[in-house]
């Protein structure tokens, strides 16, 4: 049998705002799938996630491409909790971009795993931007809320959307 997914929650955003959030999640599923179509009201790219609001505990490595070049890091204490990239409002106008966390495991007692992806486009030179994060977040607590936000203050701008979902593995 194949896994169930199940829609917790849903949000699309009527105009822009600092916070995409998810509170109350119940701990009944074994995993945890999130994905988002967003874009930033201004410039700022680089998606925050914050589990049970907590701000510290995490650490990121990412491998990513803009169509003309490579690259791969991992995060600086001051993007510690960084997920994802979304699409920038530089780029063509109206064009959303995606990202989407993948949590196994999310109530157990062990630190959390999260992996995540995305891909935002523009019509330029090096149009597509794509990568993957392998991410950590050491704390034992089950995740309970999540919050999104972008770095800088940046809004995520109207019609930005997210979906979470419980995953029962069969």
């Amino acid at each position: 049998m194949p896994n169930t997914f199940s829609l917790i929650a849903s949000s699309t955003l009527g105009s822009a705002q600092a916070n995409i959030s998810f509170s109350s999640i119940p701990s009944i599923y074994t995993d945890l799938c999130l994905k988002v179509s967003s874009r930033g009201a201004s410039t700022g790219t680089l998606v925050l996630v914050q589990f049970n609001s907590s701000s510290s505990g995490y650490q990121a490595r990412w491998l990513d491409g803009d169509g003309s070049a490579a690259s791969s890091g991992n995060n600086s204490s001051t993007l510690q909790n960084l997920m994802a990239w979304t699409q920038s409002s530089s780029t063509t106008a109206n064009t959303f971009g995606n990202f989407e966390l993948y949590i196994p495991n999310y109530a157990g007692s062990n630190n959390k795993a999260v992996s995540s992806d995305y891909a935002n486009e523009n019509n330029a030179t090096g149009g597509i931007a794509y990568g993957l994060l392998a991410n950590l977040w050491s704390n034992s607590d089950a995740i309970n809320s999540i919050s999104l936000s972008i770095s800088g203050g940046t809004n995520f701008a109207a019609n930005s959307s997210a979906y979470l979902y419980g995953i029962v593995k069969s």
